[in-house]
Order: C-alpha cells, then structure tokens, then sequence
C-alpha cells in the first residue's frame, strides 16, 4: 500500500519517534551492566570515602559487576569477622579502595533499561497517607507540610520517596507518603518522629528552626541568595551557595553571647574558631564557618554559607543549589509544624514487579492483534486492519513517553488507565471505520469529518467524567484520570486524525 503522507501522518510519526526517544533516551543503556546506587547515607563513612548516589558500580575487586546478584556474591561472606577488610569497587568514572569490618552502607538497584519510572505497586514498598491531629489543613497548608516531609526524608538518605499533598472529594486535605524498599514500621517510625532542629556553636545551643527564633529566610531574592561561584577541583568541581537568614532579637543576642568569648581560628583567619552547627533530630547535616565580623555582635541578619562538589560544573551546581534549598526549608520549618497521625497505612507488594508489566503490555497486545483480526473479518480489508494495529501500538508508545517525559510514575490505576484509553481508541477507529462504509452520497471527506466529529464529543464526555477522580480517594485514581486523559487527548489530537487520513486513502484505492 503506498500512502500519501500528509503532515497528519507526518506528525503522528513524528511524535511516535520522540516518545520512543523520550522512553528509551540513549539506546546504550540497553547494553549497559552493574548496579546503580540509588541510596547513601549522608555523613556516612561510605559517602567520605567517595561513594555516591548514581554511581554505577561495574567490579568489585576482581569480579564483574553485570546485576544484583553478582553484587551480592561478591560481598556475601567477606567480612565474617572484627578484622578491617579491603574492598576495591570500579565504577564507570573511578575507583574506590574500602577498607572495613563491614560492607558500606548502600542500597543499589539494577541499572533502568528505560526512563520509565514504576510506582510502589510494581516497586514494592509502603504508603501512607496522613494528616494533621485536630486540624483540617488548607491546600497551603498541605503543600508546605509536604515539602516539610519530603525535606526531612532526604536529610535522612531516602531517595526514593514520594511525598504529594492531595485532596479527597470532600475537600479534605492529606498528604501521601510512599517509599519504595520500606516497611509500613520504618514508615511509620520516619512519621512519628516530629524533627528536632537546633543551631548549635561548640555546646551551646544559639538558635532553634521554626518562627520562634527564625523571623524570616532569604529564599527567592538573588540579592540575598543564590550560588555565588563555581570553580574547578582536583576531583571534579565545586560550587558556593550562600543566603540570609534573619534572627530573632532574642536568637541574635543568644548568638552574640555565644560567640563573644570565641578565638580567631588560627588556619582560616577570617572565620572564628568554632563552627555553626546544624543539627536535625540530633542528626548533623552541616557545618559552617562563622565570619569573625560577628564575633559578639547583635545582628539579626547572618550569612549562611556552603558548598556542594560534583563531577562536572552542572552537577555541582545543581547540587549546591539543592543543597542551599533544603537548608533554607529547615530553617524554615524546623520541626513538623503539626502532630501527625496516619489514617491509612498499607504495604504494596513488589511480586508484581517486571513481569506483570510486561504481561499486561503484551496482554494488550494480543488483544489489539485480536481486535485488528476482527475487523479485517468484519471488513475484509487488510490494510485497514494494519492501519487500526500500527495506530494503537502507537498509542501505547505515546502515552509511556509522555510518562517518561513528565517523570510519572506508572502504577496499577496508570496501567488500567492506559488499558481504558486503548479501548477507547478502538472504539473510534471502528466509528471511522463504520462512517467510511455508510452512505454513498457523501465524499469520504464528508464521511471522515461525520466520525471525528462524533469522536470529539465522545471525549469531552469522557473528559468531564474523569477529572472528578484526580481527586477521588485522596488522590489514589489519579494515575487512572491522568493517564486516560492523556490517552484519550493523544487520541484525538494525533492518532485519531492520523487514522482518517489513512482510511481516507484505502477507501479512495
């Protein structure tokens, strides 16, 4: 069949090319063996020895790294006994020498294949979805704890963590949690545990986060915040952030108090002998120097400052920047403004994991196949039947790589949504089919715009039925609504117009 492709096929075979290149990214990756660390503990001894989130370890001493489980052998029984025992891990980039009784403190995972993200009910992990004690929370009010939280999991190590506020049909606001890896107690013990956060110079507690000793933070004013230069290391590069931070007069007369009997450290001349020490739950997340110009004054405005190193001057500096933020969001907030209590916590299993997916993609498309068999029956036209197959298994595509472009994690109700809009986009294309077939009076043009004009009021309708389940449970059908809304919209917007073009040509030959 020779088609003339005018710019409606054009386009629809655009797209698909760019979801495919937004799904797969660089094809390399598909060849790619080790294990990827997706989790350091900050201040840990694995993170001083150079150990990082990212990485991609391919040897450990002199055994090749391909998967998990070679990882796992090759650590398994190394360190049965008190005895310091060295390790030598390859990365892609470096080499680290690790000498220990026990083996570092990281999680890895396999290396993606693909830029699809998976949610907990193909990940495995726990949820929960909590609210403020005897206090209904404004939107606001949700989003900001959110952030709290989501602050908080990162100060403690946790990457793979996602923290929304959303809102149920009633109007009441809650926050989900969901961590991939964890168990509903770790879960609930990272919730419970409302924060601590405490400025502390040598034993003396200057000033804690919050309101009560923090009037106010420099977040979104490059005049008082923002990363002040970058430069080259032997290592790699390092970026310098710095922001403002205003004291209460009862904080910056602690401060002064505290820092007036302080020496001049002798190594660093500009700065005095102690350090401004930050510390979360008792935890500490940095360190910092104090400019000798504030030694003993009463100044409600200090200058926080720090740096963040990376491989090249982006990840530098989009580290610095991160860094910089959550400072900023800890000071702010300090502890979680509100007791919290869980109103729903579950486990989700991960048996589902990889090979449910693909048995439900492949399930998909054995009944797209078996659809496509139907109508060629119904139809007696093969070109047709191709056409309907090649335009939903492009769907499929176009929906997973606006997935990856977005950073949506796919999960049960997202699959069910693309299921849902994959039916859907069946049963407009046996309409295109059906108006093609219908009264010989009218052209084929006639007959195309007849069926696409049915299909545009099919999904307004579907359209204003699903947007009530962005918010249905709290938000746990929003994978459903987005990823059907999605579909159904690349339906008529692409496939369904690309479709028509195509029948319009077989119904001519």
């Amino acid at each position: 069949m020779k088609i003339k492709l005018n710019w409606k096929i054009w386009f629809w075979i655009i797209i698909v090319i760019f979801s495919l290149l937004a799904i797969f990214g660089n094809p390399l990756k598909l060849f790619q063996e080790g294990v990827v660390i997706i989790s350091v503990i900050p201040n840990s001894t694995a993170f001083e020895q150079g150990l990082r989130q990212g990485q991609i370890i391919i040897q450990v001493d002199e055994q090749k790294i391909t998967n998990i489980d070679d990882f796992s052998n090759a650590l398994q029984g190394k360190y049965p006994s008190e005895e310091n025992i060295k390790t030598i891990f390859k990365t892609k980039d470096s080499e680290i020498i690790w000498y220990s009784q026990e083996a570092p403190d990281i999680t890895v995972s396999e290396i993606p294949k693909t830029n699809l993200k998976t949610g907990l009910d193909l990940a495995g992990g726990s949820r929960a979805r909590i609210q403020a004690k005897d206090k209904k929370l404004t939107t606001s009010e949700a989003k900001d704890l959110a952030e709290v939280i989501e602050n908080r999991f990162n100060i403690y190590g946790i990457s793979d963590v996602r923290v929304t506020p959303v809102r149920d049909l009633f109007g009441d606001n809650f926050v989900n949690i969901e961590i991939a890896g964890a168990t509903p107690k770790d879960l609930e013990k990272l919730i419970s545990e409302q924060g601590k956060f405490e400025a502390n110079i040598g034993n003396e507690t200057v000033f804690v986060g919050g309101e009560k000793d923090i009037a106010s933070v420099c977040k979104n004013d490059a005049t008082c915040a923002g990363i002040q230069s970058c430069q080259e290391s032997e290592s790699g590069h390092f970026c310098n952030f710095r922001f403002v931070i205003y004291l209460s007069e009862e904080a910056a007369k602690k401060h002064a108090k505290v820092t007036e009997d302080l020496e001049i450290d002798i190594d660093n001349p500009e700065y005095l002998s102690e350090k401004l020490e930050l510390f979360l739950d008792d935890t500490l997340v940095n360190s910092l120097f104090i400019s000798k110009g504030l030694q003993g004054q009463v100044t409600t405005q200090i200058a926080i400052s720090g740096s963040e190193s990376g491989e090249t001057q982006e990840e530098a500096y989009n580290a610095a920047k991160e860094e910089m933020h959550n400072l900023q969001t800890i000071l702010i907030t300090g502890s979680l403004p509100y007791e919290l209590e869980i109103v729903k916590l579950d486990t989700i299993s991960p048996v589902l994991g990889k090979d449910f997916i693909k048995s439900i993609f492949l399930a998909a498309l054995a009944a797209i196949v078996a659809v496509a068999i139907v109508i060629f029956f119904r139809y007696k036209k093969f070109k047709s039947s191709i056409a309907l197959l090649a335009i939903s298994a492009s769907e499929i595509v176009i929906i997973l790589g606006i997935a990856s472009f977005i950073d949506w994690n796919l999960d049960l109700p997202s699959i069910a949504g693309i299921i849902a809009s994959i039916g859907t986009g069946i049963d407009s294309q046996i309409i295109i089919l059906d108006e093609a077939k219908q009264s010989k009076f009218l052209s084929i043009k006639q007959k195309m715009k007849r069926a696409l004009s049915i299909i545009l009021g099919a999904y307004f309708t579907a359209l204003v039925a699903l947007i009530p389940l962005l918010w249905a449970g709290a938000g746990l059908l929003k994978g459903f609504a987005i990823t059907t809304i999605i579909g159904i919209t690349i339906g008529v917007l692409i496939t369904r117009p690309a479709f028509a073009e195509m029948v319009k040509k077989i119904e001519k030959d």
